[in-house]
């Protein structure tokens, strides 16, 4: 981890727009239950390369020459925040930490798609976006939940583990039940709480190595590049059976969808 409470992933964004476009393309429908309005002042957290940022920010400004909303779009990866900036120069994006966010109750909303998992200091974020929001603010979310991809890390961590590697990941995959405490522990109040499975396909015969070397990093580090290479074909071997269809791969993803209100 590059700081406590936070998981070390070195992200490329070129790769991850490469190979990882799913993250965005299959959460669109967030955006709508955000349902962004003129005028309103909105925070993404965890913007990756912006594209979700774009659509919110269109969705703000105001169409017959009213005052005009603000998306931000917040990203802990200089890498990921450069691209978004490239792509989309009439949006604003900063680099920042989700557990520290530079709002003090002026925000409309905050939205965050495939982010807050890859946070295991919980009560900070929690408490962070809290204060960024005005009183009835409105937190819309997507995160992995309970038994998100468990085929892919249970074989990843059993690979490790038997080659001396510490196997653990960093990933916080909260049950309903959990998250629900966690947010009414933090002043929200829970409209909405989901917990679905999203059989999620991976583009062609070498998706599963990419979703590996994309987001394990952190776990691979460590090792050697054969030994990356071993254990890459080691979690494939074990994973064919659930996740193969002989033309692709699916990976078993959890999804833990969240519309919440500041109190």
């Amino acid at each position: 981890m590059a700081e406590d409470g936070a998981v070390d992933n070195e992200w490329e964004a070129d790769r991850y727009e490469a190979d990882h476009a799913f993250v965005y393309e299959s959460s669109q429908d967030l955006v709508e239950l955000l349902d962004p309005a003129p005028g309103e002042r909105i925070a993404d957290l965890g913007c990756g390369t912006g594209h979700l940022t774009a659509a919110i920010a269109r969705e703000v400004d105001h169409p017959d020459g009213g005052p005009s909303g603000h998306a931000i779009g917040f990203d802990r990866s200089a890498s990921m925040v450069a691209e978004a900036r490239s792509s989309y120069p009439a949006v604003e994006f900063l680099q920042a930490d989700a557990r520290s966010l530079p709002f003090d109750a002026t925000v409309d909303a905050v939205f965050s798609n495939a982010a807050l998992h890859w946070i295991s200091d919980q009560e900070a974020v929690v408490s962070s976006i809290h204060d960024a929001l005005r009183p009835g603010g409105r937190l819309v979310a997507e995160l992995g939940g309970v038994g998100n991809v468990a085929t892919i890390t249970d074989a990843l961590e059993a690979e490790l583990v038997e080659r001396g590697s510490p196997g653990q990941h960093g990933w916080y995959f909260p049950s309903p039940g959990e998250y629900a405490t966690l947010l009414e522990a933090g002043g929200f109040e829970v409209r909405d709480l989901r917990l679905f499975d999203r059989p999620t396909p991976l583009d062609g015969a070498d998706g599963l190595e990419h979703w590996i070397e994309g987001f394990g990093d952190e776990l691979l580090d460590p090792l050697s590049d054969d030994e990356r290479s071993a254990v890459i074909e080691a979690v494939e071997d074990r994973c064919r059976t659930d996740l193969w269809t002989g033309e692709e791969w699916v990976a078993d993803y959890r999804r833990l969808r969240v519309v919440a209100v500041s109190q």
